[in-house]
């Protein structure tokens, strides 16, 4: 599909639903013709086998996932009624309308069928990234059941590639990603950032909220883009919900709001389809240093003694191994331990330029103009709106362990407002 520029595409030929041959001649589209639809064979991009494939694939699956012989995912999977999906999607505790409906179920039955064993990879895999998520969109109030979009945009994998140039957890194009303050150039993609990328969907999902002042409209605009959906509300008299302008939405984005409430009941009632996880084991401490010179990352992995592998995977925003820090300063995620060895080998990290530094332009905090002076001594900055800890030890040239450890903070949950010491 084409899409105007700075509108963001998501996955791309997802479920599809046979077109109607004719428009509902009511206000609303009737519960029967809802029922009446039937899917294609086709899958999300996300879900289809080369997703699947390539976060199995990944070094956080094959670091941090453990595959349990005695799993029962290729149990039997029971049939229930109706009323009890309908009654399960009601009980969940959520903002977002959730209908049940005979497309619903479609989705339903190939999340816990042909897509169980997916599933039970995609529910370990979620232990990695719903508190990143959840934090974001936590940040924006957008509701946290849309921490479920990434499994249907990206199988959740940070690297992930559509056929269209859409990239990440959150599949950015290349203009709203610009849009929304991702740096994308030759040697950075920060589409791939699982924070930063989630920060940036987190904020376009509140604006289209604005436009629309529906989540389900919004949930069909991040797959399409506003445009369209716009149109399909035109098309259908005004009216701004989802199942009326349904048969006025390209196909593709018809089947996106039904995969969605489905991903939903699935990453729910898994156990109720005899699906287990994928069980998972934490990652060690990990700790962001910002960088003003050229490093390379096997230098790194060399000197602290970290797997390229593993480096590449806390830092996939990076399309080389080169992190280029004398452009700006970027940010490099390394195991906790490894901070301190970083810092204290100084200049023999870095790329040489021909000039000698006695220390290294990391972790050191300046005070500047925007900041006040706390009264317990040392500089403070405000936290702004859509900030993390992460984006404040950047901008001021220190760590977030320093952060932490300046004001107390024990997890990473900040407030727009709030008062940060960063010296």
């Amino acid at each position: 599909m084409t899409h105007k520029p700075n509108t963001l595409y998501m996955p791309h030929k997802i479920l599809c639903v046979l077109l109607l041959l004719f428009a509902p001649s009511s206000v609303t589209l009737a519960q029967e013709e809802v029922d009446s639809l039937e899917l294609s064979a086709e899958l999300p991009e996300g879900l289809q086998t080369r997703e699947i494939d390539s976060l199995l694939a990944s070094w956080q699956t094959s670091k941090f996932l453990l595959f349990d012989e005695h799993c029962e995912s290729m149990g039997e999977n029971p049939d229930f009624d109706a009323e009890t999906y309908a009654k399960r999607l009601s009980r969940l505790p959520n903002v977002v309308d959730m209908p049940y409906n005979n497309v619903v179920q479609q989705y339903i039955n190939l999340y816990s069928g042909r897509l169980r064993q997916s599933v039970s990879v995609l529910l370990g895999a979620s232990n990695f990234y719903n508190p990143i998520f959840e934090e974001a969109l936590e940040s924006y109030q957008v509701p946290l059941e849309l921490k479920y979009l990434p499994i249907i945009e990206s199988a959740l994998n940070p690297t992930a590639t559509s056929r269209v140039g859409a990239v990440g957890l959150w599949q950015f194009m290349i203009g709203t990603g610009k849009q929304y303050g991702l740096e994308v150039t030759s040697l950075i993609d920060e589409r791939r950032d699982p924070i930063k990328s989630s920060y940036a969907a987190a904020q376009y999902l509140h604006d289209l909220y604005g436009i629309f002042g529906d989540w389900t409209l919004v949930i069909a605009s991040y797959n399409c883009g506003p445009n369209n959906v716009t149109k399909a509300i035109k098309r259908a008299g005004g009216v701004k919900d989802y199942w009326t302008i349904y048969p006025y939405l390209p196909a593709e984005t018809r089947g996106y709001v039904p995969a969605f409430i489905a991903a939903n009941y699935i990453m729910n009632y898994y156990c109720d389809h005899n699906i287990c996880p994928i069980n998972t084991k934490l990652p060690m401490g990990t700790d962001t240093i910002q960088v003003s010179r050229n490093v390379r990352m096997e230098r790194i992995a060399e000197l602290c003694s970290i797997g390229q592998d593993e480096l590449r995977a806390l830092n996939p925003q990076y399309r080389t191994s080169l992190i280029p820090g004398e452009s700006h300063a970027c940010t490099l995620r390394l195991p906790t331990a490894a901070i301190s060895t970083f810092i204290e080998a100084g200049d023999s990290i870095y790329v040489p330029t021909g000039e000698i530094q006695t220390v290294p332009d990391v972790a050191i905090a300046t005070p500047s103009k925007r900041k006040g002076r706390h009264r317990g001594g040392g500089s403070t900055v405000t936290v702004r709106k859509g900030d993390t800890l992460g984006e404040i030890a950047r901008r001021n040239h220190t760590t977030v362990s320093r952060l932490k450890q300046l004001n107390g903070i024990r997890g990473t949950n900040i407030i727009a407002g709030q008062k940060i010491k960063v010296n």
